[in-house]
């Protein structure tokens, strides 16, 4: 099992003028201790439950070009970006754009939102959740058709309308960067994931609940014909254990999710200064998660 680091937390104590060289700083310390994974939360405001909407928080892309401009070798992406916070064709852009500067390590991470303060408090629209599922579904096929050289045309859906697809420069990815979907929900999401996706990303309490989700997947997958075992699966965990660098108590708790196909269990401290904490818990724990059968 690989590891990766979610950066879901901004407020450095010495202020904004800090947070530029303290995500220089997690990137090294990322890079140095084996981490493949490096991701930043797609939010206007932050969570409630993780500082409030009046905490510090960065626009994800701009976050990720930078990452990418002080790194070489892990992933990059959203984990994950709202269908309703960009349009498709402009989204897939970014995320090509990303994916040519950091070298071909672009993941594009998605969703079908859910915080709705932020949308309301800057203004923009929050459809009903049947309609965000509607608009994930063509986002993801107005990407692939993006990404296709050979299917430059119009796109005619049932909410968005391209007159073209060109996206020049193509990706460095082949064929073309990795499709994330994050959530859980059985009967569309896990859906969604096993006709469009690359790869996954469940937050489950335990590993019972993660193998029947990953039930569910293979059920939507063998029902279209689709490979399970090209889906890369992915988890986050974000336990006490992580953010107090417990590293004796984490790899017990983590112990259960290993023999079910996790690639990557992601790692999500609560903290505005990470790269003091992956130098600390990270480091030691990469290893030992790799002995983990």
């Amino acid at each position: 099992m690989r590891v990766g680091v979610h950066i879901n937390r901004f407020n450095h104590s010495g202020g904004p003028t800090a947070v530029g060289p303290e995500l220089a700083a997690v990137g090294a310390a990322a890079e140095a201790a084996g981490v493949s994974w490096l991701s930043v939360m797609d939010h206007y405001f932050q969570m409630e439950f993780n500082g409030g909407a009046e905490d510090a928080m960065l626009e994800a892309y701009t976050t990720l070009g930078y990452l990418a401009g002080r790194t070489s070798t892990v992933q990059l992406g959203a984990l994950v970006t709202g269908v309703t916070y960009r349009q498709p064709g402009l989204l897939a852009k970014i995320a090509t754009t990303l994916d040519v500067l950091s070298g071909g390590r672009a993941t594009l991470g998605i969703g079908a939102a859910w915080y709705d303060r932020e949308h309301h408090g800057l203004g923009v629209p929050y459809p009903p959740v049947a309609e965000r599922f509607e608009r994930l579904e063509e986002t993801l096929r107005i990407c692939l058709q993006m990404w296709d050289p050979e299917t430059n045309g119009p796109f005619e859906g049932k909410h968005y309308r391209l007159a073209e697809t060109l996206c020049v420069p193509a990706p460095v990815s082949s064929p073309h960067p990795e499709i994330m979907i994050g959530g859980g929900g059985e009967k569309k999401t896990l859906r969604l994931v096993a006709q469009y996706a690359d790869a996954c990303n469940l937050i489950v309490a335990t590993p019972d609940e993660l193998r029947h989700k990953l039930d569910v997947l293979r059920g939507h997958c063998d029902r279209l014909e689709r490979d399970y075992d090209r889906i890369r699966k992915t988890i986050v965990y974000g336990g006490e254990s992580v953010t107090a660098g417990d590293v004796d108590t984490f790899l017990r708790e983590i112990a259960g999710f290993t023999k079910l196909g996790v690639d990557t269990v992601i790692l999500g401290p609560r903290t505005g200064e990470p790269a003091e904490w992956i130098e600390r818990f990270v480091v030691p724990a990469v290893p030992r998660l790799a002995e983990l059968d």
